[in-house]
Formats: C-alpha cells, structure tokens, sequence
C-alpha cells in the first residue's frame, strides 16, 4: 500500500525512490512486524488467557502437566502482525506476494481451526492428522496449480552447485512442490514443540526462504551465484 502511494511520487521527490528498494521494504516490513507484536502481545495473551484458552495436557503426561493452560491460538497474532506488514509494504501487484500470503493465511486459518477444537473440547487431539494435512495439500494444490496455468512458469528444478544439470519435473512438479511447501510448514510446526514458541523456528526458516527468494529475484545476484533467476519473485523477500 505505502509502495503504491508513494512511489508514483518519486519523480517529483526523489527520496521517495528508497521505496523501490526491496532491501528498505523487507526492513520496515520486519519493523512493523515487530513493533504490531510488542504492542499487541500482552494484550492477546491477557485476552487468550482470560477465554481460558490454554493447552490442555493429557494427565497421564505428569512431566508435561506444568505447562497445562500454556496460551494456545498465538498464531493469530502473528498473522495479524505479517498480514498488516505485507499490505502496508509489498508490491500489492506482484502475484508471488498474493500468493505467498494467501497460502500463509490458508495454513494459518487450519492452525486456527485446530487450537479452537482444542480448547472448546480440552483435548490435545483437535483436527484430526489426516484432515490438517488434507487441508494443507487442498491449498498448496491450488497455489502451485495457479502457477503452472502461467505458459511462462518453469517446472525445472535447480540443484545448488549444479548450474548445468536442472532437471525438468514436468507433472511431477506439482506434487513434488506441494511436498515443500506442506512438509517445511510441518517442519516448522514440529519443532514448535509443546510450549507452542511457533515464532523461534519460524524466524529461522523464514530468514532462510528470504535470502534465497532475494537471490533469485536478483538477475545479478543469481547469475553471479549461478542460482536460477525468477523475475518478480524477490518481492517476497519483504514477507
């Protein structure tokens, strides 16, 4: 939104060009990101835990037994904080952006759907293993289908250190990106581990994904790299 209402201006003042710069954008994105959780996050752990929403835990777990009514639907917060930070900074033209975020939002809404079966029934159990990752596969399915109808969209796969040997999936892209995008989202939510400290693992992968959707939507950097160049696709760095 804030790219879109000043860059239009920079011809007229030309300190407004640092918004064209995904560097500056991805940084404030990270900001209000930031600054949006310190602001909200006591205030969503008061309300959560006024609604009494916290983590039941099986009673034969005596270990576990200390962290019964750890606050559970945080993710809530943090799709807030990144969905606010992403309109407020993105390219909002840019499909990869729309995307990026519409999956987010997807997987977000499951998570969601599970902690609120949690805490209405007080189990751990929630949406069943099957019905998650169904869930998951409906909208990775979707988002990459979307993809590939792009005639210009490339289904070869680049294998680092290899510049030569990119090997085309063809039909089998689909289902091999679905595997990515489900299995890192799990990844990520495994190592979250019981007291739900989402955040940690998330910043890690995220800063990972970022430096290489960057790199790749630098036709230079990628070329010097010898990574394979996607235009368009480093505005997600400021996801």
């Amino acid at each position: 939104m804030i790219y879109h209402l000043l860059v239009p201006f920079a011809a007229q003042l030309t300190l407004l060009n640092v918004f064209r710069y995904i560097t500056f954008r991805s940084i404030a994105a990270f900001a209000t990101a930031l600054v949006i959780s310190i602001l909200l996050g006591p205030r969503v752990i008061a309300w959560l835990t006024r609604l009494k929403c916290g983590q039941y835990i099986h009673e034969d777990v005596k270990a576990h037994q200390c962290k019964a009514g750890t606050p559970t639907m945080g993710g809530l917060l943090m799709c807030l904080a990144i969905g606010v930070s992403v309109l407020l900074w993105a390219d909002l033209t840019n499909e990869y952006v729309w995307m990026t975020l519409l999956v987010f939002l997807g997987f977000g809404a499951i998570g969601f759907a599970d902690d609120y079966l949690k805490v209405v029934q007080k189990q751990n159990k929630g949406l069943s293993a099957k019905g998650k990752i169904a869930g998951q596969v409906l909208i990775a399915g979707a988002a990459v289908g979307i993809l590939l109808m792009d005639p210009d969209f490339s289904t070869k796969l680049a294998i680092p250190f290899f510049k030569k040997f990119q090997p085309d999936l063809g039909l089998f892209y689909l289902p091999f990106a679905v595997l990515v995008i489900v299995g890192a989202s799990n990844g990520v939510n495994l190592t979250d581990g019981l007291d739900g400290l989402a955040i940690g693992p998330t910043v890690v992968a995220a800063g990972m994904f970022a430096l290489f959707v960057y790199v790749a939507g630098h036709a230079q950097i990628a070329k010097y790299l010898q990574v394979m160049s996607v235009s368009g696709v480093g505005e997600v760095t400021v996801f």
